[in-house]
């Protein structure tokens, strides 16, 4: 999709591990990243938890004082959203159809349509910002440091 996760998000990948920067200030300042798995190209990965077990391993040793680390599941659609609303045209693929407990409003696009009303830049991050509208759905938060 052309996207630099290492170059803007400071998120790499080797094997089975995922390392995150929190803040990336390397070409431009990027602060914080949301990281999804695929189960396909164009699909999230669904997990179905009732009577399964769920393990992972974190490393805080490199989380910067002041800063949040968190592993949580929300019920995001698997498709990004885009069988329900037919001007979503990108889907998980670029991944559209974030949501969570706390409503996001940085989201650039919800449903579909661009978050834009009112959206007021944010002052120390290029690459955000907030919008009138949040996305909400159930979150089931499991790790946060």
């Amino acid at each position: 999709d052309g996207a630099d996760y290492e170059g803007t998000y400071g998120a790499t990948t080797s094997d089975d591990s995922l390392t995150l920067q929190f803040v990336r200030a390397i070409t431009a300042t990027n602060i914080g990243s949301r990281m999804y798995l695929m189960s396909s190209e164009d699909k999230y990965e669904m997990f179905q938890l009732l009577g399964n077990e769920f393990t992972f391993d974190v490393d805080v040793s490199n989380v910067g004082c002041g800063l949040n680390a968190a592993l949580y599941f929300v019920a995001m659609d698997e498709d990004g959203g885009m069988s329900k609303n037919s001007t979503n045209k990108a889907g998980a693929k670029y991944g559209t159809g974030y949501c969570d407990s706390q409503c996001p409003r940085d989201l650039k696009f919800i449903d579909g349509l661009a978050n834009s009303e009112n959206w007021t830049a944010s002052s120390n991050d290029a690459n955000a910002g907030v919008g009138s509208r949040g996305s909400c759905c159930s979150e089931m938060e499991d790790w946060r440091s």
